[in-house]
C-alpha cells in the first residue's frame, strides 16, 4: 500500500511551483532586493512621486481609549520590521559563534581581523573628511557590508570560486554585522531612560531563564520579544536592537539525542503505517503517532535553527525588499553633480569604495604575516583582495545608519545617493576582479595540465 505520493500533485502547485523554484535559487533574494530598489528610484523620480511620499507617511496604528499608538509606514518598516531583520542577523551571529566558522579561534581570526580593518579604515576616511561640524555623525555609514548583495555577486561565479573564499566573505560579513549593531547601540543612541533600561534587562533575563528551563515554544519567546521591542523603544535605544538581544537568548541546543530520535521516529512511523493500513488515513488513530513524531522533530532541531528557517524567507523576500522600497526612493531632481564633491558624499563613497577593500586586505595580510592566521585552502592574495572589494557593498545597513545619523532631508538624501553609487561601483569592480583572477587561474591550470600530458623526452 502506497502511503506517501511520489510528488505533490495539488492543483495549487501548478501556480506556486515556479515561485517555489525561484525562491530556492541562491541569488533570488538579491534579485528581488534589486528590483525593489529600482522600483523605489523610479517611483521617486516619476509623476507618482507625491503618491509615493504620501504612502511613506501614511499613519498606521490603533486608538484604545485615551491612548494612541501610531507610526508612519516608513517608521513601521524601519523600527518594527527591521527588528525582525536584526533578529535573523543575531541568530546567524549566534550560530556562527556556537558551531560555525567563528567558533574556532584559528579559523575565525582572519575574517575577524579583516572585518575590523574594514570597519576602522572607512570610518577614519569619513572622519578625516568631515572632522569639523555636525556631519561627523555620519562616520558609521560606510562601515557596513550588505551580506545579501555581496554574497550574491560571489555566487554568480558558482563553483569557480574556492569554498574557502566564500566562507571568508560570509564570516567577514557576519562580524561586520556585529560591528554595525554595536555602532548603532553606542553611537546613535540619544537620551536614555533608566526605568525602561531596567525593564529591558529584566525581560532579557526572563528569556535567558526560559532558555535554561528548556522552553522550546518559539511563540513564548516571540511574545516576550514584542514587549522587549516596546521597552527598547521607550528606553531611548533603537528598537531594532531588541531583535539582536532576543536572538542571543534563543536556545541553540537540541533537547533529544539523535540516536533516541531515530529509534522513536522509526517506532512512530511504523505505528502510523499500521494505523493507515488498518483504519485508513483519515482515522483518529493516525493522529497520535503523527503528533508524537511532530514533537520529536521539534526537540531534535534547535529552536534557533527552527526560528531562523521560519524567518529567513520572510526577511529575504519581504522585509528587505520592503525596506528598499521605502528607503531607496531618492529623488534626483534637486541633486546636482557638484554635490558629489561634498565632504559627506566623498566620505561615504571613498569609505566604501576605497576604505573597505584597503582595510580588509591590509588587516588580513597582517594576520597572516604575524602568523595569527592563514589563507584558506586554494585562496590567493589576489582572490582575497577581489572579494575585499565586495565588502564595499553597504546597501541595507548603511542606509539604515544614514537615517539615524542625519535628521535633515538634504544630508539623508546625499548619504543614500552616495551609498547606492559606492555599492554599485564596489560590486562592478569586485566582480570584474574576480572574473579576471578566475580567468587567469583557469588558464594557469590548463597550462599545468598540458605540461603534465607532454611526453617525456
Amino acid at each position: 500500500m502506497r502511503i506517501f505520493p511520489q510528488s505533490d500533485r495539488r492543483p495549487v502547485q501548478y501556480f506556486l511551483g515556479p515561485f517555489t523554484r525561484f525562491i530556492q535559487l541562491e541569488s533570488s533574494s538579491s534579485i528581488v532586493l534589486l528590483l525593489a530598489t529600482i522600483t523605489a528610484l523610479l517611483l521617486a523620480n516619476s509623476r507618482l512621486q507625491p503618491a509615493y511620499e504620501a504612502m511613506l507617511h501614511l499613519p498606521i496604528g490603533e486608538h484604545a481609549g485615551g491612548a494612541s499608538f501610531q507610526l508612519t509606514l516608513h517608521d513601521w518598516v524601519n523600527d518594527a520590521l527591521m527588528a525582525i531583520f536584526f533578529l535573523v542577523v543575531g541568530l546567524e551571529v549566534k550560530r556562527e559563534l556556537v558551531i560555525g566558522e567563528l567558533a574556532s579561534f584559528r579559523r575565525a581570526f582572519l575574517p575577524v581581523l579583516g572585518a575590523i580593518g574594514g570597519v576602522i579604515t572607512p570610518a577614519l576616511i569619513y572622519f578625516v573628511l568631515n572632522v569639523h561640524g555636525a556631519d561627523v555623525r555620519g562616520w558609521g555609514i560606510p562601515v557596513a557590508t550588505d551580506i545579501a548583495f555581496s554574497l550574491a555577486v560571489l555566487k554568480l561565479f558558482g563553483s569557480r570560486i574556492p569554498i574557502g573564499l566564500k566562507i571568508f566573505l560570509a564570516s567577514l560579513a557576519i562580524v561586520d554585522d556585529i560591528a554595525g549593531v554595536l555602532i548603532i547601540a553606542v553611537a546613535y543612541t540619544r537620551q536614555l531612560h533608566l526605568g525602561y533600561l531596567v525593564l529591558v534587562a529584566l525581560l532579557f533575563l526572563l528569556c535567558l531563564f526560559l532558555n535554561r528551563l528548556g522552553v522550546t515554544r518559539l511563540s513564548v519567546y516571540m511574545a516576550v520579544g514584542v514587549v522587549l521591542w516596546w521597552a527598547f523603544r521607550a528606553s531611548g535605544l533603537h528598537p531594532t536592537l531588541s531583535g539582536v538581544l532576543l536572538a542571543l537568548a534563543i536556545p541553540s541546543r537540541t533537547f533529544i539525542p539523535p540516536a533516541s530520535f531515530l529509534d522513536r521516529g522509526r517506532v512512530r512511523l511504523q505505528q502510523f503505517e499500521e494505523a493507515v493500513q488498518r483504519f485508513g488515513p483519515q482515522s483518529h488513530d493516525v493522529r497520535e503517532p503523527l503528533h508524537r513524531l511532530r514533537l520529536g522533530l521539534e526537540w531534535a532541531e534547535s529552536p534557533l535553527d527552527r526560528l531562523q528557517s521560519a524567518l529567513h524567507p520572510w526577511v529575504s523576500f519581504g522585509i528587505m525588499p520592503l525596506f528598499a522600497l521605502t528607503n531607496a526612493g531618492i529623488s534626483l531632481r534637486n541633486f546636482h553633480p557638484g554635490e558629489m564633491l561634498h565632504p559627506v558624499f566623498l566620505g561615504i563613497f571613498a569609505g566604501l569604495v576605497l576604505g573597505k577593500p584597503l582595510g580588509i586586505t591590509v588587516f588580513s595580510w597582517l594576520a597572516v604575516r604575524l602568523r595569527l592566521a592563514e589563507l584558506p585552502a586554494g585562496v590567493r592574495w589576489i582572490d582575497l583582495h577581489a572579494v575585499a572589494w565586495l565588502g564595499g557593498i553597504g546597501f541595507t545597513v548603511s542606509i539604515f545608519i544614514a537615517g539615524l545619523a542625519f535628521v535633515t532631508d538634504e544630508r539623508y538624501t546625499m548619504a543614500r545617493i552616495a551609498v547606492l553609487a559606492a555599492s554599485f561601483c564596489a560590486a562592478v569592480i569586485g566582480a570584474g576582479l574576480l572574473a579576471s583572477t578566475r580567468k587567469h587561474a583557469q588558464a594557469s591550470l590548463s597550462d599545468d595540465l598540458r605540461q603534465d600530458e607532454m611526453p617525456a623526452r
